[in-house]
């Protein structure tokens, strides 16, 4: 009769330390995972965080000039949007650039974009076409971001 106990509560002990493993297994992967996306070379564009943000904000503007009125729809609806697109579309080219110089330029050619659509934003605000501050702020966002990359990339290949 003791050994039966004893053989129960060794079963559950073993069921809670196979528990405990699997967790801590779990644990180690997410961790793993983690490290693996904040610290691995990306291996296409759509693996940098910029392009990732940008494209969020061009679907963005998309959302938003979709309520403009309809005599913008060759103005600036299609200004803002070509804008928009140009953001991400060159950081995507500036991304297989071989050299830092090529790939620097097409990040410039981003950011002046997202200036034009900084611009844009003001005007349609001005014009009261939409309420514009959650979209500036994206914007801002992708701003900084492809700044800080463009600084980094000029300090580890000078």
């Amino acid at each position: 009769m003791e050994i039966t106990i004893l053989l129960r509560r060794t079963g559950r002990i073993f069921a809670m330390l196979s528990m405990m493993v699997k967790r801590e297994r779990q644990t180690f992967k997410k961790r793993q995972e983690a490290y693996t996306m904040k610290f691995a070379p990306a291996k296409g564009f759509r693996d940098l965080i910029m392009w990732q943000k940008a494209h969020g904000l061009v679907l963005s503007i998309y959302g938003l000039s979709r309520t403009f009125p309809k005599h913008e729809l060759y103005g600036l609806t299609s200004q803002i949007r070509r804008a928009a697109v140009s953001v991400p579309a060159n950081i995507a080219e500036g991304f297989k650039k071989r050299t830092v110089a090529d790939k620097i330029r097409y990040l410039n050619i981003s950011q002046s974009s997202l200036e034009e659509c900084r611009y844009f934003l003001i005007l349609i605000e001005d014009l009261r076409y939409a309420e514009t501050k959650d979209t500036l702020d994206r914007l801002e966002e992708v701003s900084k971001i492809l700044e800080s990359y463009i600084r980094g990339t000029r300090r580890n290949y000078s």
